[in-house]
């Protein structure tokens, strides 16, 4: 290239470049990797192979696979996942419910337990993946919104206000597990971390009819930048999920914290996709559509965050309904999950166990190739590693 064309070019780019915000060439800077400039290299990893491997696959997951099924609990190396198709489910959903509102030691004993089951999951090759429950630290009712009981508790957590530093609390709870889950390998589990889902509904209290905007958006910021910066959590990713209810990319962004607070968007959507006997796919197919989209244009990961058909009455969900769902429109997400299997309920659950009516149908899921399990996983905690 002739060095007057090369500076002519060059200028053309600065000037370009000059023209963007602090926070817009922030959020340039860290397309396709995550938001945290010093995440692990496990962490970092995770991420680049996530996306990698949405181009052509998804990973089924499955919330509490491995700490109880349909009938029991606490066995170990179970899930009814795996005794129905001989693999763990490629994504186990845990929960930090239990690391607040508890006597301190309740709350070690949940620190216990997760940590093994996050352990476990990453020497086995897993991904874990973190909901949070989170019981309202300023009222009874737990996590649920209980009209005359419950405090609109997210502007008394964000910064000067009146429960601000019982929450700095929590979180350092939070970063106590996060920096104790060692795996054999000596190096910690990364883990996506998705807090405040389902932000557009109004059955939980940090729920769109109890808080402002402004207060949302506040406090997923606060969280975020107290456990990456203060408390030196690195083997996060963070997850944004709505539920179901937008229907454009402006509804979807709307509580949306920034490019550079979020590392995956994702939807949780049990509506569209067969609750109460209502099915409405193509609908769900758009709105999964939607957060596929928005994740190429921002350079973001994007999963199907939580579905499911309580009970599977339909014995053919899981390749008529949930696969070609996920096929549809040439979308890239990188993993879908069904939520748990209850120990003592005979009729929730979601994933199928030995003798339950869709397992035919769910044996034909697991075998196509799209679908990937816990053991077709390559190391993802490895850049390199060859397979496309």
């Amino acid at each position: 290239m002739k060095p007057v064309r090369f500076v002519l070019i060059c200028l053309s780019l600065l000037s370009c470049l000059s023209l963007l915000s602090p926070a817009s060439l922030l959020a340039q800077t860290r397309r396709n990797k995550p938001i945290d400039s010093k995440a692990t290299k496990e962490t970092a990893a995770l991420y680049h192979n996530l996306r990698k491997l949405s181009r052509k696959h998804i990973l089924f997951g499955h919330q509490h696979a491995t700490e109880y099924g349909h009938g029991w609990s606490g066995d170990s190396n179970r899930s009814d996942v795996k005794s129905v198709s001989g693999s763990h489910p490629a994504v186990i959903g845990v929960d930090f419910s239990g690391l607040s509102g508890r006597p301190t030691e309740a709350v070690e004993k949940a620190k216990e337990s997760l940590r093994k089951q996050i352990v476990d999951t990453y020497d086995r090759g897993g991904v874990t993946t973190v909901a949070w429950h989170f019981s309202n630290p300023a009222s009874k009712g737990g996590f649920y919104w209980v009209d005359s009981l419950s405090a609109p508790a997210v502007a008394l957590l964000v910064p000067g206000g009146s429960h601000h530093e019982q929450y700095k609390q929590i979180l350092r709870t939070i970063g106590e597990l996060a920096h104790s889950v060692k795996g054999n390998d000596g190096k910690l589990a990364p883990m996506i971390f998705r807090p405040y889902h389902e932000l557009d509904g109004g059955w939980f209290w940090w729920g769109k009819p109890h808080c402002k905007k402004e207060d949302f958006v506040s406090l997923w910021r606060f969280t975020v930048s107290y456990l990456r910066d203060s408390l030196q959590v690195h083997n996060f990713l963070y997850a944004f999920s709505p539920d179901c209810l937008y229907k454009t990319e402006a509804d979807y962004l709307d509580r949306y914290p920034g490019d550079e607070w979020v590392d995956m968007v994702g939807v949780d959507n049990y509506a569209d996709f067969g609750r109460n006997g209502r099915y409405n796919v193509n609908a769900g197919i758009q709105k999964l559509k939607i957060v596929s989209d928005y994740a190429r244009k921002a350079g973001k990961l994007a999963a199907f965050t939580e579905t499911g058909l309580e009970s599977i009455p339909d014995t053919t969900w899981w390749t008529n309904t949930l696969l070609k769902a996920l096929k549809a429109e040439k979308m890239r997400l990188a993993y879908v999950l069904v939520w748990r299997n209850d120990v003592r309920s005979p009729t929730h659950y979601y994933a199928p166990y030995p003798g339950q009516a869709s397992v035919p149908d769910f044996l034909r899921f697991y075998q196509d190739p799209y679908t990937w399990f816990e053991t077709d996983l390559p190391n993802m905690y490895r850049r390199k590693w060859l397979f496309f």
